[in-house]
């Protein structure tokens, strides 16, 4: 196939404006597979497409993109950075955001690549551009050069090359274009510094950290609320839990939170301060964190009443987020009536409203009610129970009518929560004696999407794998769903595509 490529290439360097010849070669490369393309390219030199990438013709550079991007992606890091770097660093410079994101994912790799990154590494110039590009007003532009940056962060050799020479002062340069683009360095600075502890320890000598937190209090509310986003995301390490805990970053937001109800403005963050915790919660320990910071838990009940929607959205999802842990559920129990109340809201909300809030109560409500086969004490079992069944005088029924609603996100999410309570033995009678609910499982014509197949087929197989199914059920109904398991989600019975046949 190294021929005809060669050929084409021929071809196109003969003629001035070569779109046919360019989309040539680009089938031409499409039909040769992944596995065999780098055989194909390797040693061929692709100048001038490069050079065709000069031109003010949208759809010349557009090939030239297309082609490029298979050929470079299927030659090595190391192969690159020997033979195309020049032009790479030509891409970083090119009016056309396709061709910098063209160059920044090709950089990205050899900057990963632990043979291929040294070439880079020198080349202060080529580093200087991608960290230009951060401040580019293409998202698309800035991720790359963040990812970009983000990797080569990953050796100390990088970080050497990005904090300790006069990059840094190119970094901090980018971070005054504007706002947008001072977040886009805190996230890459957050990326970095989730990396390990020493890479932390770069970033806070740099005081990029400390700028960053010294923003959670600013006076700009939306910038504030970006702030809490970004130091979440730093909070997903425990490197970076315990250096906030240092710098005393969790009193302060849990002091944000009782000071919410004297700022009128505090439904732009407030979101942003109960994810916090939210996630700090499942991460450390549900009841450490509520019981240190009890306004975090206080916050949260009293949003799930909350009448904006955006406020119980959020705490509904943090809700899911606690009760998903056997030490949640028991925090939420021991607040006694506080949660009944929040349960009967979250039974109202699925049966009335929004699709979206009905979906996000139903996948809050199923991670309440599971508990993983290890996790089946009696206590807990009656936990769960008594959750469920609060809900409503008949919560099998009013789950399983949210379940026929015409609409499948909805009927998935019902179905989640049957298959919560399928490997309960509590909920195994109940799906026994509530009248033609093992119908309703075995009906394959309910929910025809593949996504409604799947949830049915992951019920199911809930159901079979519980050690008290047979005797709970019975044994027809067991054979029943074991052979439903065995023929699969997608099963059509040959009786079925005879009648349907029919029909037409």
């Amino acid at each position: 196939m190294a021929v005809p490529i060669e050929s084409l290439l021929r071809e196109i360097s003969a003629i001035a404006a070569p779109i046919e010849e360019l989309q040539n070669l680009k089938t031409a490369l499409l039909a040769i597979p992944v596995s065999a393309l780098r055989d194909s390219v390797t040693g061929q030199r692709f100048d001038v497409i490069f050079s065709l990438l000069s031109t003010n013709e949208s759809e010349q550079v557009k090939l030239c993109v297309d082609i490029l991007g298979r050929i470079l992606m299927a030659l090595s890091p190391l192969y690159l950075v020997q033979n195309f770097r020049e032009e790479l660093q030509g891409g970083l410079a090119h009016p056309s955001d396709a061709v910098k994101i063209l160059a920044l994912t090709q950089i990205g790799r050899i900057v990963a690549h632990p043979d291929a990154v040294t070439p880079v590494l020198n080349d202060h110039d080529i580093l200087r551009q991608v960290i230009h590009c951060v401040g580019e007003e293409k998202i698309g532009v800035a991720k790359e050069a963040i990812s970009s940056l983000s990797k080569l962060s990953n050796s100390k050799a990088g970080l050497d090359t990005l904090f300790r020479s006069n990059l840094l002062k190119d970094m901090k340069d980018v971070m005054c274009v504007n706002d947008t683009v001072r977040y886009r360095v805190y996230e890459l600075m957050v990326n970095i510094a989730s990396m390990s502890a020493i890479s932390l320890g770069y970033c806070v000598s740099s005081s990029f950290i400390s700028q960053l937190l010294e923003e959670l209090t600013g006076d700009d509310i939306l910038i504030r609320a970006t702030a809490i986003e970004m130091v979440t995301n730093l909070a997903h390490t425990l490197h970076g839990r315990q250096f906030l805990a240092q710098q005393g970053v969790m009193d302060k937001i849990s002091n944000m939170i009782r000071g919410a109800d004297t700022d009128s403005f505090s439904s732009f963050y407030l979101p942003g301060l109960v994810k916090f915790f939210g996630n700090l919660a499942i991460m450390d320990s549900p009841q450490q964190v509520c019981e240190t910071y009890p306004a975090f838990q206080n916050k949260v009940f009293e949003m799930a009443l909350d009448p904006d929607p955006v406020m119980t959205g959020v705490a509904l999802d943090t809700l899911g987020l606690l009760g998903s842990t056997v030490e949640g559920k028991q925090v939420l129990q021991k607040t006694g009536e506080k949660f009944r109340a929040v349960l009967l809201r979250m039974s109202r909300l699925a049966g009335t409203g929004a699709t979206e809030m009905r979906v996000r109560t139903l996948e809050a409500i199923s991670h309440l009610i599971t508990l993983e086969v290890e996790q089946q004490t009696e206590d807990l079992l009656a936990l769960t129970e008594s959750w469920f069944c609060l809900l409503s005088d008949h919560p099998m029924d009013m789950i399983r009518e949210i379940s026929t609603q015409p609409f499948p996100e909805l009927h998935c999410a019902a179905l989640r929560i049957f298959a919560a309570v399928a490997p309960q033995p509590w909920g195994q009678q109940l799906m026994i004696s509530t009248p033609g609910f093992m119908e309703f499982i075995m009906d394959r014509s309910s929910g025809q999407t593949k996504e409604a197949k799947d949830a049915k087929f992951e019920l199911v197989g809930s159901i079979v794998s519980s050690s008290t199914a047979a005797e709970i059920l019975g044994s027809q109904h067991f054979l029943r769903l074991r052979t439903y398991l065995r023929e699969g989600p997608y099963y059509v019975s040959a009786v079925a595509i005879v009648s349907t046949e029919g029909a037409e």
